[in-house]
C-alpha cells in the first residue's frame, strides 16, 4: 500500500479566495490527470479521514469501505491493479482544497453533490455512489415526536460538511431556533453528543447508523428520527477541466452498477467475459479506450478488483458488515431503488 505524508496538508490554504485560486490553476488539461497517473504509478485518492463503512482503517490496518473500494475500482480500471492506491485522509475541510492543489487525483470521501461545490468550487461530480439523506439521532427515551419538540435545542454536527448549511436553513424554516454545536472531526462530534452535550446529533443517515451501532449502553439507547432534514446523494468528484478523467470516473460507477444489473460478480466474471450483453455493456470500443487514456478491458477490471456494486454494498455497508443497513434507495432501479446504468453505446 503507497501513503502519502500528510504534513503535505500544511501546505494548503483553507481561505476561500485562495482556494478559488487554487481551483482555477490546478485545471489540468484534458487527458493529463490519467497521464499523470499512469507515470506516477499510483491513484492518490482522498477519503474521509475516519468514516466507517464508507473509508476506515481495519483491524488489519488496511483501507475499508465503500468510498475506499470505489477508489480501488479506479486503480484497477487506469492502472491494472486495485492495490495502486494511495489512500488519503481528509477531513470535510480538507476535501476540495486537498483536490484543488492537486495533492489527490478525485475525492471518494463521502461528500455531497450540490451546485455550489460544481459552480463555485471547482468540482465536478461523477456521479452518486450511495443515495443519504441528513438525519437526527437523539437519545431513544428523547420524546421527540415532531420538529417542534426540539425548538431550542443544541445540535452536534460537524465543520465543513453540507450537514451544517442544512441544519440551520431547516431551523430557520421550522423557526426552531436551534443552537449547533461545531466540531472539527468526527470523533468530536460523536465524544460530544455521547457525552450528553448536545441534545441530537445531525448527520448523514448511514453514518448515524454506524455510530448507533456500536453507541455506549448499545444502539437501543439511540433513535434516528424518521424525518429526513436533506438529500445528500454523495460521489466521486475531480478537479473539473479534464473531461477524459471525469468521464472516466464516472463510467467505472456506471460499470459496477451495470454489473449487478447483469448478475456479474468477481467470482463468475472469468466465465462470463464473452457473453454477447456482458461484452456490449463492459468492452467499450477500441477509440473510446484510447481516448480515455486506458488500456482495453478496464471495466470489467474494475468489476474483477472489487465486484458489482451490491458486492461493494453488502460487504462494506450492508448484510455482510457489522452495520446491516438496508439498501433503500441504493438498490437498482428494478428492484425499485435508484441505482441506474445508462448504456455504453
Amino acid at each position: 500500500m503507497h501513503r502519502i505524508n500528510r504534513n503535505w496538508f500544511a501546505r494548503i490554504a483553507f481561505a476561500g479566495m485562495l482556494l478559488l485560486g487554487a481551483a482555477a490553476g490546478a485545471r489540468a488539461a484534458d487527458g493529463a490527470t490519467v497521464a499523470q497517473i499512469k507515470a506516477r504509478g499510483v491513484l492518490r485518492c482522498g477519503v474521509g479521514e475516519n468514516v466507517p463503512g464508507f473509508a476506515a482503517r481495519n483491524a488489519a490496518g488496511a483501507w475499508a469501505g465503500l468510498d475506499a473500494d470505489f477508489c480501488r475500482a479506479v486503480a484497477a480500471a487506469v492502472l491494472g491493479s486495485p492495490d495502486h492506491v494511495a489512500f488519503v485522509p481528509l477531513r470535510p475541510t480538507q476535501r476540495i482544497p486537498a483536490l484543488a492543489e492537486g495533492v489527490v487525483d478525485m475525492l471518494s470521501a463521502h461528500a455531497s453533490w450540490t451546485l455550489e461545490r460544481e459552480s463555485a468550487l471547482g468540482l465536478q461530480f461523477a456521479g452518486i455512489l450511495y443515495y443519504d439523506a441528513q438525519a437526527l439521532m437523539v437519545r431513544a427515551s428523547d420524546p421527540v415526536a415532531s420538529a417542534t419538540d426540539l425548538k431550542g435545542a443544541s445540535v452536534c454536527v460537524q465543520e465543513g460538511t453540507s450537514s451544517a448549511g442544512h441544519l440551520r436553513r431547516w431551523a430557520a424554516a421550522n423557526q426552531l431556533e436551534l443552537q449547533p454545536l461545531v466540531l472539527a472531526s468526527a470523533a468530536d462530534v460523536r465524544a460530544a453528543f455521547f457525552s450528553g452535550r448536545c441534545r441530537a446529533w445531525t448527520s448523514d443517515a448511514s453514518q448515524l447508523a454506524v455510530a448507533r451501532s456500536s453507541a455506549p449502553g448499545g444502539a437501543q439507547g439511540w433513535t434516528i428520527l424518521a424525518w429526513d432534514i436533506a438529500e445528500e446523494p454523495l460521489g466521486p468528484a475531480v478537479r473539473e477541466g479534464d473531461a477524459a478523467w471525469l468521464a472516466l470516473v464516472r463510467w467505472v460507477l456506471v460499470a459496477l452498477v451495470s454489473a449487478e444489473q447483469l448478475g456479474l460478480t468477481r467470482e463468475n466474471l472469468s466465465q462470463r467475459e464473452r457473453e454477447a450483453a456482458v461484452r456490449t455493456a463492459l468492452m467499450p470500443d477500441t477509440e473510446v479506450d484510447r481516448s480515455l487514456g486506458v488500456a482495453p478491458g478496464w471495466m470489467l477490471r474494475a468489476v474483477a478488483a472489487v465486484g458489482n456494486y451490491g458486492e461493494i454494498f453488502e460487504r462494506n455497508l450492508g448484510s455482510h458488515s457489522p452495520f446491516d443497513i438496508g439498501r433503500g434507495r441504493n438498490r437498482l432501479w428494478t428492484q425499485g431503488g435508484l441505482m441506474y446504468a445508462p448504456p455504453t453505446r
